[in-house]
């Protein structure tokens, strides 16, 4: 069975996207992965360009409502916020067993200057997720390991 995993931040546009589209391309076959936001958006376009520059589109998909999820009962094994520790607190408690993490990035959203310093800015930041991301999955092996 695959774990289930939902990422969470404001509005669902930039951080919890490339969160979501990484775990599900890196480890697919053992998380089923989705995104939502407390206020959902639009897809923040800097998003979209620095995740089409790895071969990862992400321009169609959906902003989603963490409520929405929530109120459809829906169930996750980690429930893990990608914004600040204020927007953080939040986030709804969903039933089930349910381990939360946070891992505070910067949103792009805030980020000034020039499209190419906008852009370098944010591939930081997507770098960031990819890197916490393949420590999750690394982490996740160990402790399935350790419970075989």
């Amino acid at each position: 069975m695959k774990t289930k995993v939902l990422f969470v931040c404001v509005h669902n546009s930039a951080r919890s996207q490339m969160a979501e589209a990484f775990l599900n391309q890196l480890a697919g076959d053992e998380f089923i992965a989705e995104s939502a936001g407390l206020e959902p958006g639009n897809l923040n376009p800097l998003v979209v360009e620095v995740m089409n520059e790895i071969r990862i589109d992400i321009s169609g998909n959906n902003t989603n409502g963490v409520w929405d999820f929530f109120k459809e009962g829906r169930l996750y094994q980690y429930v893990i916020t990608v914004c600040d520790a204020a927007t953080e607190k939040l986030c709804p408690i969903f039933p089930g067993i349910t381990k939360r993490l946070s891992w505070p990035f910067a949103d792009p959203a805030s980020f000034t200057g020039t499209h190419e310093e906008k852009l370098a800015m944010t591939r930081l930041v997507r770098d960031s997720i990819k890197a916490e991301i393949e420590n999750f999955i690394k982490i996740h092996h160990q402790i399935n390991f350790w419970h075989c």
